[in-house]
């Protein structure tokens, strides 16, 4: 996104810009936050500071996270309607008897809803949220790959569950991606998870990688992976719709969903 023209907002209207960033990717940095509003980083903490005592946001260490993420208020979700769309579709990647490995997140959490209660599957997650929805399928063995729970995105880190990972192989990865630009691949903002889920990619025969379109050309600080390692790439817009033109004839083996 292309910000050259925010330099003179008021202070309203970078409060509105910095909810929509959060919104979008549902947990940022305050660094990539004054990159992208170009201003400096004293003054997006300034300004979270005072979102925050209104409860319009959440900090967590190193940056800022939407209440409705933190807490998984349905109501108050950014684009809820979209992530359900995304949910079906992935719905439609599973098989009987496959062994899948699950992030979390909000769009995650409504596909878990979704999924039908007589499949019979093993899922590993890295989500603890995920793990305690996934109790609610009484034919899916859960297994949670445990370690550090990051408050930031609120997945298991450090050394244990990446030397877990390793010792595993799904056949299917499905995980969410909070930036995703064609050239720099799919991107975070946290170095710990973005180790994490480069190893979950490592260990999956097939790669699903889902995202709102507002997502679409935007880069954080660490790559994850390359847009060549995905196999589906799941948005809640229509696979003809001109946005995925540039994909489609750069990655054809990309399946758009």
């Amino acid at each position: 996104m292309n910000y050259d023209t925010n330099e003179g907002l008021s202070k309203k209207e970078r409060k509105q810009l910095i909810i929509k960033e959060i919104n979008i990717h549902s947990r940022v940095t305050y660094d990539f936050l004054a990159k992208h509003l170009k201003v400096s980083e004293d003054t997006i903490r300034r300004d979270i500071n005072e979102l925050s005592k209104n409860m319009d946001v959440v900090q967590i260490k190193g940056g800022v996270m939407s209440n409705a993420y933190h807490n998984h208020k349905d109501g108050k979700l950014y684009n809820l309607m979209q992530k359900r769309i995304i949910a079906q579709k992935l719905v439609g990647l599973l098989k009987k008897d496959m062994v899948l490995l699950l992030g979390g997140g909000t769009t995650i959490s409504e596909f878990i809803k979704m999924i039908p209660t007589n499949l019979k599957m093993t899922v590993f997650t890295v989500n603890l949220l995920s793990a305690v929805e996934l109790l609610e399928k009484p034919n899916i063995k859960t297994i949670f790959l445990g370690g550090e729970i990051s408050k930031f995105s609120q997945m298991s880190i450090g050394a244990t569950v990446v030397m877990n990972l390793r010792n595993i192989k799904t056949d299917l990865c499905i995980i969410g991606a909070n930036a995703i630009d064609l050239e720099e691949g799919f991107t975070d903002s946290d170095w710990d998870t973005v180790e994490v889920k480069k190893a979950m990619v490592s260990v999956s025969y097939s790669l699903a990688v889902l995202a709102i379109t507002d997502k679409l050309n935007s880069i954080m600080k660490y790559k994850i992976a390359d847009v060549d390692k995905i196999n589906y790439f799941v948005s809640e817009a229509s696979p003809d719709a001109e946005i995925f033109s540039d994909i489609k004839v750069r990655f054809p083996k990309i399946i758009v969903l």
